[in-house]
This record gives C-alpha cells, sequence and structure tokens, in this order.
C-alpha cells in the first residue's frame, strides 16, 4: 500500500487539504506545502503495517470504503494509506 504522511494533528486542517492531497498525491520522497502542512510521499508499506497501527490505543483507524483507503491518526501525524494502483 502506498503512504502518505501529513504533518498535523488539526482534523479540520486535515479534512480541508484530504481532497487536495487525494487529486495530486506526492510522489515517493516528495515533500509538499499545503496551506502551511508539509505532506510527504512516505513510499510504500505492507498490509500488516495498518494491522500493527490498529491494535495501538493512541491510534485512530478511519476507512475510506469507495477508494479502499485507511486513514491512521496518531501523535501529530495523519497517514493516508491506499492501493499501490488506484482504480478510476
Amino acid at each position: 500500500m502506498k503512504c502518505i504522511s501529513v504533518y498535523t494533528k488539526d482534523f479540520s486542517l486535515f479534512s480541508d487539504i484530504y481532497e487536495q492531497i487525494m487529486e495530486a498525491p506526492p510522489a515517493e520522497n516528495e515533500e509538499i506545502i499545503l496551506e502551511g502542512v508539509t505532506v510527504s510521499g512516505a513510499g510504500d508499506v505492507p498490509d500488516q503495517y495498518i494491522e500493527r497501527m490498529r491494535l495501538k490505543p493512541e491510534c485512530v483507524v478511519m476507512k475510506e470504503k469507495e477508494r479502499g483507503v485507511t486513514i491512521l491518526q496518531h501523535g501529530e501525524v495523519f497517514e493516508i494509506c491506499m492501493p499501490s494502483v488506484q482504480l478510476v
């Protein structure tokens, strides 16, 4: 799964820029700034990563079923995990 890190703990700010991120995600190891928030292409993570994070009490897990996206929130970062190849 492809992972994008969004460095903010502000859920409403994350929500405001989420669609922009999904429309033009950064490439692996690329950093972009959207509304003062650093967004980074973190590369691929194994499927087990989501399961490991789901077990942590400090991690919030959200799903966007339509696109097969899982969003993890922990500490001051959101991680958007999506299939490496997205169907349009």
